[in-house]
């Protein structure tokens, strides 16, 4: 699985960073015209995680995964054959919406397989997925020195391929015993009847709108930072892109070191004590960049980058354990897809929240560093009363090479 995780964000690395220039220099869409394909895919796509979430609770999990691939792969390869407006609109957002279900499907494998140590495992797949995504990128921006609208098309559909690739891997992988199955083997079928409904658990909904807060660390990097330096004067914005070379390359090198501070319920709540003084940090870090010279900008920016960075992957290690530890054993799927929508829903108000703190100066980075910590400190309150102190009752399967 690891394997497949590497391939597949070598796949979305190759078309996520030439998307938008495709739409632009191959199929001749206006900037309205990007701009609104982004959005509405984007917002089609959110709900692509509780969808296959309610799916993965109810038939086998690698079949659903391999349909996944094959339908990202369907319209990866269709994209190629129009250069209309609606059907290239029909076809991204069936692309979004595979992506994020693709994503919850790798998460919720994670979590059957790997059992107590789903965080450790989780640490290993983020860090092959980053590396993957990295590799797609450098190859990305090699393919687009030549700039040809044959090189942006080798990209989409080497794109294609990875998700082909990556199905025909994902026939090798072993199928995990849902916790759905095991309750029923268990002579429990009442539960197997009548699963818990996340739409109706309060609780949970209360935390997966804290996560919605919590995961904007993502666009700090994708839009905060580049906007930030675009508009500090003496500041030389190839910086931007070394910062996310930094962000990655921490990723890859402490994530799973990390891990082991989260390796249950309450060893991750308590995580969050330090990841709200990250993200404090971080703002506060961006704020000061505004009042001194070049050399002190570039370091204050760089300190901010590596606290946000920290707090990343405090947060993925907090996330992972808490959103499995919250959800009953017969609906992880159905609740694993609610959370998915966290994550979905800040890509359509980070971009808001980043710049307005651009907009109000210094105090507005501040205040965005401070709330995201009191809403860590919120959830640390939250989830206190529902914590499961016991690991999940789910045992190993032996994991395939890939």
């Amino acid at each position: 699985m690891l394997l497949i995780s590497f391939l597949d964000r070598i796949g979305s690395g190759l078309w996520s960073s030439v998307s938008v220039l495709y739409f632009t220099y191959v199929s001749g869409l206006s900037i309205a015209q990007v701009g609104t394909l982004a959005a509405v895919s984007g917002a089609i796509g959110i709900a692509g995680a509780p969808l296959a979430g309610r799916l993965a609770d109810r038939f086998p999990l690698t079949r659903i995964m391999i349909a996944i691939q094959l339908l990202r792969a369907l319209a990866s390869f269709a994209l190629l054959t129009t250069d209309h407006y609606l059907p290239l609109l029909a076809l991204s957002a069936v692309g979004a919406l595979g992506d994020r279900a693709s994503n919850l499907l790798t998460r919720l494998y994670a979590t059957r397989v790997a059992g107590p140590d789903r965080a450790r495992y989780q640490a290993f797949n983020r860090t092959a997925a980053n590396a993957g995504w990295a590799l797609g990128g450098l190859a990305a921006a090699a393919a687009l020195t030549l700039g040809t609208t044959t090189a942006y098309r080798w990209l989409l559909t080497g794109d294609g391929i990875s998700f082909v690739t990556v199905a025909l891997l994902t026939l090798t992988c072993a199928e995990p015993r849902s916790s759905t199955h095991l309750a029923a083997t268990a002579g429990d079928p009442l539960r197997t009847r009548r699963p818990a409904n996340p739409w109706r658990d309060r609780t949970y909904l209360a935390y997966v709108a804290t996560e919605t807060v919590l995961f904007l660390d993502d666009t700090v990097f994708k839009v905060g930072l580049p906007l930030w330096i675009a508009h500090r004067h003496g500041v030389p914005h190839g910086l931007a892109p070394l910062l996310l070379v930094l962000n990655n390359a921490l990723v890859v090198g402490l994530q799973v070191p990390l891990a082991r501070y989260g390796t249950t319920a309450a060893a991750a709540r308590r995580l969050l004590i330090p990841l709200s003084a990250a993200f404090a940090l971080g703002g506060v870090a961006l704020a000061l960049s505004a009042t001194g010279g070049t050399v002190q900008a570039v370091c204050l920016l760089s300190a901010s980058a590596a606290a946000f960075t920290l707090a990343e992957m405090l947060h993925a290690t907090v996330s992972w354990e808490l959103s499995v530890a919250l959800a009953p054993d017969t609906a992880q799927g159905a609740y694993l897809g609610v959370h998915g929508l966290a994550q979905a829903a800040q890509r359509s108000i980070g971009p808001l929240a980043v710049t307005a703190a651009i907009a109000t100066g210094p105090l507005g980075w501040t205040l965005f560093g401070t709330v995201i910590a009191l809403t860590c400190a919120i959830q640390h309150r939250l989830v206190r009363d529902r914590i499961q102190q016991a690991p999940l009752s789910v045992p190993l399967v032996t994991l395939s090479e890939h």
